[in-house]
C-alpha cells in the first residue's frame, strides 16, 4: 500500500498514519507544517507541503484527505471555506497531476444535515466540488464525532468523567447525537486502500457506530414504543373500535387487513391495518393503484394515519417500532435487494421513517433504501422524536403499499 495522507497531525490523521505504518503501509504525510509530521512520527516517513505534494506523490495509488477545519474550531465562513473547500480544491488537482487513481475523503455528516453555521455551510460545499471529480475514483466516507481511547473536539467533555463511567456517559450522549469509534474509520480506509482501483467511480459510505449496541437508545426507544402502544390499545380503544365498525359498514370486507411485510433479519410477518381500500383490491404499491381502490372512509384514515393504528399489536409483539424504514412486501424484490446490500434489515421496521418524512415512497426503491441507510446511521433519540413530530404535523406520505 502507497498511501497519501493529509491532516496527519489531527486527531483522526494520527490514529490512522500510525494503524497504516503497523500495518506495513508506505506513506507520504502532507501538511502546512512538515517539521511538525518529521517529529510525530519520525524521520523515517516521508513528508511534505501542499506545495510539493504533485510531485512528491506520484506512484501513490491512494489519497486520503483528512486536512479539515473542525466545527470545534473558530472562525468565520471565509477561514472554513479556506481550509475545507479551496486546500480541498488544490488537493484534488495536486493527485490529478500525479496520478494518484483513488482519492478518499473523510467528511462529516453534518454536511447533509440543514445546519447554516460555518463549519456545515464549508462542508456543503466541498461536497459539490467533489462531486464535479470524474477521473478518479473518489471514495467519499461521511463520520459523525469521532472518538478513540480519548475523547477530543466536541466529545471531549468525556474526557473528564471517570473512567469507568465513560461507556455510559458516551451511550448518552450518543442518544443525543450520533459518533464513530476511530476503528471504524480506519477499516473503511483500509478496505479501500487495499482493492484495486476501479477507475473513474464514486462511493459514498456513512460509517458511524449506530445504535445496535446502544443499551440506553434501545431502552428509551422501547418506553416510547410501549407508551404509543398502551395510548392506543388501553386508551384509545373505543377509538379504534368505532374505526372498525365504520370500516366495516361502509364498504364489503374485513374491518382489519393483515398483510405479510418483510421485517427485520428479512422474517416475514403479518402485519396489520385497518382497510382503507376495496376488498378486492390486488396487495400492490399504492404509486400503482388508482385512486378509485381507495374506500370514502379510506381515504380520510389514510390522509390522518389513523389507518396504521392497528400496527400497535405489531409494536407490542416487538415487530415494529413506532420509527424505522418503512417495512415492504416480499414481492418488492428491487427494494428487498436495495435494502440487503445496505444492510437496512439489521433494525427494526416502523410505523414511521425518515424516508416518509421526506416525501419518499417505494415507488423509487434505490433512493428509499439510500435514505433507510442514512436514517440507520444517523439516527438518535432526538431524530426518532423529530420524525414523530413531524408525522403528527402531517408530514410524509403514508404507508405506500397495502388495501
Amino acid at each position: 500500500m502507497r498511501i497519501v495522507i493529509t491532516g496527519a497531525s489531527g486527531f483522526i490523521g494520527r490514529e490512522v498514519a500510525t494503524r497504516l505504518l503497523a500495518a506495513g503501509a508506505e506513506l507520504l504525510l502532507v501538511g502546512r507544517a512538515p517539521e511538525r509530521l518529521s517529529a510525530a512520527f519520525g524521520d523515517g516517513v516521508r513528508v511534505c507541503g501542499y506545495d510539493r505534494l504533485a510531485e512528491r506523490a506520484r506512484g501513490f495509488d491512494t489519497l486520503v484527505h483528512l486536512a479539515v477545519r473542525n466545527n470545534d474550531q473558530p472562525g468565520d465562513i471565509e477561514a472554513f471555506r479556506d481550509a475545507n473547500v479551496t486546500l480541498l480544491a488544490t488537493v484534488i488537482e495536486a493527485a490529478r497531476q500525479a496520478g494518484v487513481r483513488r482519492f478518499v475523503n473523510i467528511t462529516s455528516l453534518k454536511s447533509i444535515g440543514e445546519g447554516r453555521d460555518p463549519y456545515t455551510v464549508s462542508k456543503r460545499e466541498a461536497d459539490a466540488l467533489l462531486a464535479t471529480v470524474s477521473d478518479m475514483e473518489v471514495v467519499n466516507i461521511r463520520v459523525a464525532a469521532v472518538y478513540g481511547e480519548r475523547f477530543k473536539g466536541t466529545l471531549g467533555i468525556l474526557g473528564r468523567v471517570p473512567r469507568p463511567l465513560q461507556r455510559t456517559a458516551l451511550n448518552i450522549l450518543a442518544c443525543a447525537k450520533p459518533v464513530t469509534r476511530i476503528d471504524l474509520v480506519y477499516k473503511a480506509i483500509l478496505n479501500h486502500a487495499v482493492a484495486p482501483a476501479t477507475g473513474p467511480s464514486r462511493i459514498e459510505m456513512l460509517v458511524t457506530d449506530g445504535q445496535h449496541d446502544n443499551p440506553v437508545y434501545r431502552w428509551i426507544m422501547r418506553g416510547v414504543d410501549l407508551l404509543f402502544c398502551i395510548v392506543i390499545l388501553g386508551v384509545l380503544w373505543w377509538f379504534m373500535l368505532g374505526v372498525w365498525i365504520a370500516v366495516k359498514v361502509t364498504s364489503s370486507g374485513p374491518g382489519l387487513f393483515a398483510q405479510r411485510r418483510v421485517g427485520r433479519h428479512e422474517r416475514v410477518f403479518t402485519c396489520y391495518k385497518f382497510r382503507s381500500m376495496k376488498a378486492d383490491t390486488a396487495q400492490r404499491g399504492t404509486h400503482e393503484i388508482s385512486a378509485s381502490d381507495v374506500t370514502r372512509i379510506g381515504a380520510a384514515i389514510r390522509r390522518y394515519k389513523i389507518d396504521e393504528f392497528p400496527q400497535a399489536l405489531n409494536i407490542a409483539l416487538n415487530q415494529l417500532s413506532l420509527v424505522g424504514p418503512r417495512p415492504c412486501l416480499p414481492s418488492q424484490e428491487t427494494l428487498v435487494e436495495e435494502r440487503r446490500v445496505r444492510g437496512v434489515f439489521a433494525v427494526k421496521g416502523g410505523i414511521t421513517g425518515w424516508a416518509q418524512i421526506n416525501g419518499v415512497d417505494m415507488s423509487e426503491p434505490a433512493r428509499l433504501a439510500r435514505l433507510d441507510a442514512e436514517y440507520i446511521a444517523r439516527r438518535t433519540v432526538l431524530l426518532d422524536l423529530r420524525i414523530i413530530l413531524r408525522t403528527l404535523l402531517g408530514a410524509g406520505r403514508g404507508d405506500p403499499t397495502g388495501r
